[in-house]
């Protein structure tokens, strides 16, 4: 990327959304959620297994975590989901009181379950168990185990499986503990290929900067501006900075203003499913070089106030990034 500081996770088991599921139920039947909850529970009282998860998963996505943990837990040693949903609940504290280890001993059951019925989910137990290791959290933290368990999850890019881990392994491999851009690289373009919004705009830094990859200058604009479509922050300061090398002062200005303008980084992070430590170096290079078209009037007019606030936001939200801009200011090269 820019450059090779690690990445940060949040320390959050991904969940398991099924409303499609439900809401299939729901229509099926022709009810409300009040009409669905009496149905499934009439049908789970009959002994429908599959009527009384999804009794559990409509508790759990209408917030009522204690009435889903018991039903879960009820059905854990015969169904998969409810054991990873259960999981969730422990390691997050939902409705409980967190339990790492024990999130932990259910994360792992799930993904070395013996039997076909697991299905993709094992992708996704996989996924969280090297998150856990990566972060240390309920484990001792180990980056090799976290490397073993993400290649499992990732099963070689087969876009069935967890493209989360696809595409965390690129960003692993950017890490300086475990720096191989190469493999950073190969495993963006699989998680891109797959349709990850993080790799996407990963890949066209890689392009424009020649890391893991030869300099591809076409090929990182592209990237960049699929990826900045799509809601892709990191490739939206990197797309603002491209215009603005490329003499595109008025497009520079454009979407460095836009970028400038956003605030609820998490609301950002929850909507693209990317990294908010990625999400702020993309908006503090926007405003870096938004700041510049306004301190020398290209692409817009001048304007000395805003030119300080707008460096003085940068530094605050990524100051090595605005060291390492500034540093291009100095030698001529912004």
């Amino acid at each position: 990327m820019h450059n090779n500081s690690a990445c940060v996770f949040v320390c959050v088991f991904t969940r398991l959304w099924l409303c499609r599921k439900i809401s299939l139920f729901a229509l099926t039947t022709g009810g409300s959620v009040e009409k669905t909850v009496i149905l499934l529970k009439e049908k789970a009282e009959r002994g429908d297994s599959q009527a009384a998860f999804l009794l559990g998963q409509l508790h759990y996505e209408e917030g009522r975590y204690a009435e889903a943990e018991i039903i879960f837990d009820g059905i854990k040693d015969e169904d998969p989901r409810a054991l990873y949903q259960l999981a969730v609940i422990y390691y997050d504290g939902l409705g409980t009181k967190e339990d790492l280890s024990k999130a932990i001993e259910y994360m792992r059951a799930v993904a070395f379950w013996d039997s076909s019925e697991v299905g993709c989910i094992r992708y996704a137990a996989l996924y969280n168990l090297g998150r856990s290791y990566l972060e240390g959290f309920g484990v001792e933290a180990s980056r090799a185990e976290a490397e073993r368990l993400w290649l499992l999850a990732a099963d070689d890019g087969n876009p069935n499986a967890s493209v989360k881990a696809q595409s965390s392994l690129g960003m692993f491999y950017c890490r300086p503990e475990t720096l191989d851009l190469r493999k950073a690289f190969l495993w963006h373009s699989e998680a891109c290929g797959n349709g990850s919004l993080e790799s996407q705009g990963a890949l066209g830094v890689m392009y424009l900067y020649g890391h893991g990859v030869q300099k591809d200058p076409d090929a990182a604009l592209f990237c960049l501006k699929e990826a900045a479509e799509r809601g892709n922050v990191y490739a939206q300061g990197h797309l603002t900075a491209c215009y603005y090398h490329r003499k595109l002062y008025s497009r520079a200005a454009a979407l460095g203003e836009r970028v400038s303008g956003y605030e609820d980084i998490s609301a950002i992070a929850r909507h693209t499913d990317c990294l908010e430590e990625y999400i702020r170096k993309g908006i503090a290079i926007a405003m870096f070089y938004y700041a510049r078209c306004l301190q020398l009037g290209r692409g817009v007019l001048k304007n000395r106030d805003r030119v300080k606030s707008y460096f003085t936001q940068a530094a605050r939200i990524d100051p090595e990034i605005c060291k390492e801009l500034q540093m291009d200011v100095v030698h001529g090269r912004i």
